[in-house]
């Protein structure tokens, strides 16, 4: 019997560990370590963070599904990486500390036979002086209890206009290489909604506050359409948006420091300014969630396994090249560690190649370059390839592995603009492949099947997701037919 241990409950490692136990039933045994005792559907935080929806709609508890699916499961932090054994013994294994209140501070080692790294992303509030909740300067809709604080701090502002004072609202990204700024533009036009069916709109300056080079760019270079004949692309699309909701952005921009009620940032012009804030939810940079990696006799891999960010090298092209010669074919596809045929890295844990969005340095250094999203789809697409993968080589050693590269793979993005069935609305959009290929598609993408529109069928699209994909989660019946 072999032993797989997935290191991640995150939509890549929970959807991987779910289709490893359909896939090799009770041959082989499946073991989940993840430092969370809960799952938190992340995609519908936005709604928390606005007091549309209470944080347990979002949440449910892992250990139960587990135990239903006879997966066995460790609430412990992965810290590190044996991938050769130790001394004498060539086991591979991975040490953990656990996390859980009964056993907090205990380490243990868990041998394996395939391992998938899911980790997802260190929150690096760190990366830029003053940013985060424990700061105390910002919130952030990241996790479910951030969003829930973030609500109640709006709540604040909400109050505070309603008894006539002004209030300056700032949302967006709080670093020069952040990531999700989808989640960002949500989130801002949510709070719009908030303020607006509060009816105080008129005492709010919401401000769109972003590192990318120009809106509509989301960190994947933009998208182009082609809409009755016509090409436009997401830039006009989400310009209109902001435009009609009175939205104004600030984009191209880096915050260096942030205090109770200033962002000193920088724009891409090396320009450095001061914006006055009431309010401010920004994301902090995504890092690694800092695994080592030792060989045998105690020697330190972790470069040579990992990127100084701390993400995990799988099967993609490392090598250092003008971001104008990177090519579509460089991406990954099957998500295995160079030099371990049981080693897989999915998600946010395992390392792009480079940016989609051209990463630009301002004249005084400053480096401004979006980091390429690769959560929800992908990452669940990821998780269930590398699974057919390792359970196709359990039965045949030298199976070839599952593909599902950035490069060929499409993904949907419903972006929530406000809640409500009648009063709500979404931006949707469509694109094919995720990582622009210039040498098949002349925009980058299939025009077929990139699409762009906003609407409140939109809306319905988002709060249906919502619920299929915690059905999905839990493992219900049927779950294994609803796509990733």
């Amino acid at each position: 019997m072999a032993k797989i241990v997935v290191l991640g409950a995150g939509v890549s490692g929970h959807t991987a560990a779910l289709h490893l136990k359909r896939l090799v039933g009770k041959k082989h045994s499946i073991h989940v370590v993840s430092p969370n005792s809960l799952w938190n559907w992340i995609p519908s935080n936005i709604w928390v963070g606005t007091g549309e929806m209470p944080k347990s709609k979002v949440l449910f508890p892992l250990a139960k599904v587990y135990k239903k699916q006879k997966i066995e499961f460790t609430q412990a932090r992965a810290t590190e990486l044996h991938p050769d054994g130790k001394g004498e013994d060539p086991r591979p294994f991975v040490t953990v500390e656990h996390t859980s209140d009964q056993r907090r501070g205990q380490t243990e080692n868990i041998y394996y036979d395939f391992v998938i790294n899911a980790t997802g992303p260190k929150l690096n509030f760190g990366a830029t002086e003053g940013l985060g909740p424990d700061a105390g300067n910002t919130v952030s809709v990241c996790t479910a209890d951030h969003a829930d604080h973030a609500s109640k701090e709006l709540e604040k502002v909400v109050a505070k206009m309603k008894a006539g004072q002004r209030q300056t609202l700032v949302i967006g990204t709080g670093h020069g290489t952040c990531t999700c700024e989808g989640a960002a533009f949500e989130y801002t036009f949510n709070v719009e909604h908030t303020v607006r069916q509060a009816g105080v709109r008129d005492k709010a300056d919401i401000i769109y506050f972003t590192n990318e080079a120009e809106l509509g760019d989301f960190g994947i270079g933009g998208m182009t359409f082609l809409e009755n004949g016509y090409k436009t692309d997401a830039r006009i699309l989400t310009e209109s948006l902001y435009r009609e909701r009175g939205v104004l952005p600030i984009t191209g921009a880096h915050p260096h420091k942030i205090d109770e009620d200033t962002i000193y940032y920088e724009t891409l012009d090396g320009e450095r300014h001061e914006l006055h804030y009431d309010f401010a939810m920004l994301l902090p940079p995504f890092g690694g969630a800092g695994l080592k990696a030792y060989g045998r006799h105690g020697e330190d891999k972790t470069s040579e396994m990992f990127l100084p960010n701390g993400f995990m090298k799988v099967d993609a092209d490392y090598t250092k090249k003008p971001y104008e010669e990177w090519k579509a074919s460089d991406w990954p596809s099957t998500y295995q560690v160079p030099g371990y045929d049981n080693i897989f890295a999915v998600g946010i844990a395992f390392a792009p190649p480079h940016q989609l969005s051209k990463p630009r340095t301002t004249k005084n250094g400053t480096l401004i370059a979006p980091a390429p999203p690769r959560t929800g789809m992908p990452s669940g697409a990821m998780g269930k390839a590398v699974a057919v993968t390792i359970a196709n080589r359990l039965k045949d050693p030298k199976a070839p592995a599952q593909r599902a590269s950035m490069a060929d793979m499409g993904a949907a993005c419903v972006a929530s603009a406000g809640t409500g069935l009648f009063k709500g609305s979404a931006a949707a959009m469509t694109q094919r492949p995720i990582v622009p290929d210039f040498d098949r598609y002349p925009t980058g993408r299939d025009l077929k099947h990139t699409k762009g529109e906003i609407g409140l069928h939109g809306h319905w699209v988002k709060l249906m997701l919502h619920y299929l994909f915690i059905y999905k989660a839990k493992a219900k019946f049927g779950w294994s037919f609803i796509p990733e």
